[in-house]
């Protein structure tokens, strides 16, 4: 959907929504300077238009015992359609990779791994990503401590802002 399609009201409901996806639509309206009725029509049709995906939970990362966080580059012998259909279909089904990055520059992948430990990244090296066929190197870089996270993305790119009336 072209970011012309979405209005002052739209963005306003966005916003919200990053901030708090359980809010209720009366407080949801409230918010956005509508009454409940057509916040809930406008949620819908952002829905199917397919601004908004789905709704989640994020969890504390340690809390759940995944602590250790690997952005992982990974090459491919050759840049081809279908080895890059192929090392991407292999990767959607890991659940430890929580992003995959096709990228520019020195690697073809950037991945975000999430584990356990030390072993437990080992057996995922071992296990899948080198039996990937077709990968020509694996690098690995360990977070040492996540100093930022945001699941919300920025709005006020868009025509007027958050606060712009029609």
């Amino acid at each position: 959907m072209p970011k012309t399609d979405l209005d002052a009201i739209d963005r306003r409901i966005l916003a919200k929504l990053q901030e708090d996806a359980r809010i209720s639509n009366v407080d949801l309206a409230k918010g956005a300077g509508i009454s409940p009725s057509p916040c809930l029509r406008r949620v819908r049709a952002l829905e199917e238009r397919g601004v908004i995906r789905g709704y989640v939970t994020v969890l504390d990362q340690t809390a759940v015992g995944l602590p250790v966080s690997i952005f992982v580059s990974v090459s491919l012998e050759r840049q081809i359609e279908r080895a890059l259909e192929e090392f991407e279909t292999a990767v959607s089904s890991w659940p430890e990779v929580l992003e995959c990055y096709l990228m520019t520059g020195d690697a073809d992948y950037l991945l975000r791994v999430v584990v356990p430990d030390l072993s437990a990244y080992e057996r995922f090296l071992m296990d899948h990503l080198t039996r990937v066929p077709g990968v020509s190197s694996i690098k690995s870089s360990f977070a040492l401590k996540q100093v930022s996270h945001r699941s919300a993305l920025p709005l006020t790119h868009l025509s007027g802002g958050l606060h712009e009336t029609r």
